[in-house]
């Protein structure tokens, strides 16, 4: 078994080395136990009983320590015994000399420092009072700094609040302009609706009337400045959304500067009132090494004259922006109604012009049906004379095919033999001509029936025309949106 520990008291324990700084040495004396024995650790995982005797005589084993230096490798087991040292004797640390030296040294402390108190007594007293009178000199300059700085606050805060006022008025002003304008473009509607469904309309005419007229082309112009006021207005209308943006931004930064100022306005206003005798003051360790501080004063009022400044040039473009507006609305207003009246009196020429084709369409159209009338009673009467011409060659072919069975010389041709001949010639040259004559009058029927037929449907047609530019597209431009509704008041 190994010899692992031994107590405190045991005579193999080396002592631990003096330190090196302690008081002289109160001796010459060398000390007896010094490197008498050389020092080897022992391992600390092991435990011993209190009395090594004790373990030795139970377990009946010589253990031996492991050699720990290099200067006990080489030693057998038995050499190496343990350390046999009692310390008994107790040594003196100082001298006499020693003691009374340290007595003077005390009294001369004291002396020098009752000196040094005196001399500071008076010291502080002095510079208590000069503190005094530099602290109040100091508060006093501090509060008339916070009293011209919440006089500075107070005057931003009222440039402010006059700048929110007008900008905020502003600001209203061209939102109603804005709802004018939006009212003023939702009128154009109606208008465009009208024009579109007058175009749609005129494309139902039939045949010739199709006509590329000033109708058309002044309702086509119409459409087109009716677009084009709409597309200015919404133009407009952008503006004025973006210009209201740029309001309500100013305005914005406005009120939080105002915010922010009224805030610095009561803390300061605050700490210029407070007193040594005040409520609410306090310790705060520490505050004078923090700095929160962003601005400077020239840069302070820098940023609220920006801010200033900034709204007065959105004020000045509203403004602008407001009076350009209402000289859209004035202009575009009498842009429409002009058109609108020039359509109108083109519907009014066209319709007195479809009117008056109708009218002689149908002077033509009776004439026509007279004279058809007429023409159909002369083909009856050349087809009565036709009628009228077949018992005289009846007559006359009769007469010559019974004057053939007359018997031999007797088949003479007299003069009533050539008369019957040159009567059934001249019979069937006029009934040949009157045929021919029924033909002319038949196509000169045809032609009639043709032009009547003609003549109908052309005043089908203008009727119809009339009908459309009269009754529906007149109809439905009777009422115009009025100028008040054009420009957005109603």
């Amino acid at each position: 078994m190994e010899l692992v520990g031994s107590p405190l008291t045991a005579t193999y324990a080396h002592p631990r080395s003096t330190p090196a700084k302690f008081l002289p040495a109160i001796s010459t004396m060398a000390s007896s136990y010094k490197n008498r024995f050389p020092y080897y650790p022992l391992p600390q995982s092991f435990s011993l009983p209190w009395m090594p005797s004790t373990y030795y005589k139970t377990a009946a084993v010589n253990p031996t320590l492991a050699p720990f230096s290099k200067s006990s490798q080489g030693l057998a087991p038995s050499k190496m015994l343990p350390f046999v040292s009692n310390r008994t004797t107790l040594f003196t640390r100082y001298t006499p000399d020693d003691w009374y030296r340290s007595n003077l040294t005390n009294y001369k402390e004291s002396e020098t420092s009752r000196h040094n108190a005196e001399r500071l007594r008076v010291d502080t007293s002095r510079m208590i009072q000069d503190k005094y009178q530099q602290t109040k000199k100091t508060q006093v300059e501090n509060t008339k700094n916070l009293g011209e700085r919440v006089n500075d606050i107070e005057f931003w805060k009222s440039e402010l609040c006059r700048e929110l006022d007008e900008m905020i008025g502003e600001t209203n002003a061209l939102t109603d302009m804005k709802k004018r304008l939006e009212r003023a473009l939702a009128e154009t509607e109606a208008p465009l609706q009208v024009a579109q469904e007058c175009l749609l309309h005129r494309e139902k005419r039939m045949g010739i009337d199709l006509v590329h007229d000033d109708v058309e082309k002044q309702l086509f112009t119409e459409v087109d400045v009716i677009r084009s006021c709409q597309e200015r207005m919404q133009q407009y209308l952008d503006k004025a959304k973006a210009q209201l943006a740029s309001n309500r931004a100013a305005q914005h930064e406005l009120e939080r500067d105002l915010v922010n100022k009224q805030a610095a306005y009561r803390i300061d206003d605050k700490c210029h009132h407070l007193r040594n005798t005040s409520d609410g003051i306090s310790y705060y360790r520490g505050v004078e090494r923090v700095d929160a501080t962003i601005s400077v004063p020239e840069s302070w009022a820098k940023f609220t004259d920006d801010n200033i400044l900034r709204s007065q040039s959105e004020r000045v473009a509203s403004a602008k922006l407001r009076d350009n507006i209402e000289n859209l609305l004035v202009v575009t207003a009498n842009e429409m109604w002009r058109q609108f009246n020039r359509v109108n009196v083109a519907f009014t020429n066209r319709i007195a012009e479809t009117a008056d084709a109708k009218s002689k369409i149908q002077t033509h159209l009776a004439k026509t049906l007279q004279e058809i009338f007429q023409i159909e009673m002369n083909i009856e009467a050349i087809r009565k004379a036709i009628r009228d011409k077949g018992p005289p060659l009846k007559v006359a072919q009769t007469r010559l095919d019974e004057r053939t069975r007359r018997p031999n010389v007797e088949l003479c041709r007299d003069t009533a033999q050539l008369r019957l001949v040159n009567e059934v010639h001249e019979i069937d040259e006029t009934i040949q001509s009157l045929q021919q004559r029924l033909r002319d009058a038949e196509d000169m029927l045809q032609m009639l029936v043709h032009a009547k037929s003609v003549l109908e449907h052309d005043l089908a047609v203008k009727a119809n025309s009339l009908f459309i530019d009269q009754e529906k597209c007149m109809g439905m431009r009777k009422t115009f949106p009025s100028t008040a509704r054009l420009v957005g008041y109603v």
